[in-house]
């Protein structure tokens, strides 16, 4: 496996620049796995396959996905590529397997941490009334969202916390295949998230703290002011500082209703 990546390392390094590789190779690499894991939800919804998975019974309807469609392109083509350009200033181009092999997990791991915190507050923040209803109303014209939603905002808002996904890997200077890899597991987090899904195989159901689809789902149901469930990735800073709690109050009465209706059984 090792081998595999060394070889492809140096058939991108023989045929590409650093700026290559690092912005228009961030940018293409990002956009392919955000459609090709984001427009299956598309079908699934439309086709009303594995339905009694679905968290919400409400469907968008057409036009609302051939909109989210175009309007993501052109917002993730306007805001992406600059902030592309930003990562190519902090990144070790160097391919040092053996150092790679030993760090690379430690890396991802303290980018979901650290992505998790920034994220959580600079949400909160984009839930106060002001910035709510200029900035951050965007992403939530859609309380039924599906799998491409996760990325539909405003621009200033795609920035705002994309610094969040960056700050990791700006201040550690990662190797390219290691942002590479983070970009690829960040974006199928929020794709996962958004999704309106919640599968007996889904992550939540095994990962301890992790809040996946259906956590982040409650969010997009509710008014601005009563949301909660601010985190990105994990659970554990809305529960730490209170804000899922009415999130937790609606399981639990969905818990007891179904320990009601097996014992009425």
């Amino acid at each position: 496996m090792a081998s595999i990546i060394e070889s492809g390392w140096l058939c991108l390094t023989t045929h590409f620049n650093d700026f290559q590789l690092a912005c228009l190779g961030s940018f293409f690499l990002h956009e392919s796995v955000f459609f090709l894991s984001g427009l299956p939800f598309i079908f699934l919804e439309r086709a009303g396959w594995l339905s009694k998975y679905k968290i919400q019974l409400r469907r968008n309807v057409l036009p609302a996905y051939c909109s989210i469609i175009l309007v993501s392109i052109f917002r993730l083509c306007s805001s992406h590529i600059p902030s592309s350009n930003t990562w190519a200033c902090k990144l070790v181009y160097h391919c040092r397997p053996g150092i790679f092999r030993k760090i690379v997990l430690t890396q991802i791991i303290f980018y979901f941490i650290l992505e998790d915190f920034i994220f959580y507050w600079g949400h909160r923040v984009l839930h106060t009334k002001w910035l709510y209803k200029h900035v951050h109303s965007v992403h939530h014209e859609y309380a039924t969202p599906f799998g491409l939603t996760s990325e539909y905002a405003h621009p200033a808002e795609i920035l705002f916390l994309g610094f969040a996904t960056i700050f990791g890997p700006a201040i550690t200077g990662p190797h390219l295949i290691t942002l590479w890899l983070w970009m690829v597991l960040r974006v199928l987090e929020t794709v996962e998230a958004h999704c309106g899904y919640h599968f007996p195989w889904s992550l939540s159901n095994f990962l301890p703290l992790y809040g996946g689809s259906d956590f982040h789902d409650y969010h997009h149901r509710l008014l601005y002011t009563k949301s909660g469930n601010y985190s990105s990735t994990f659970t554990y800073m809305d529960w730490v500082f209170g804000t899922d709690k009415g999130y937790r109050r609606l399981k639990a009465l969905k818990n007891g209703g179904v320990e009601d209706c097996s014992k009425q059984m």
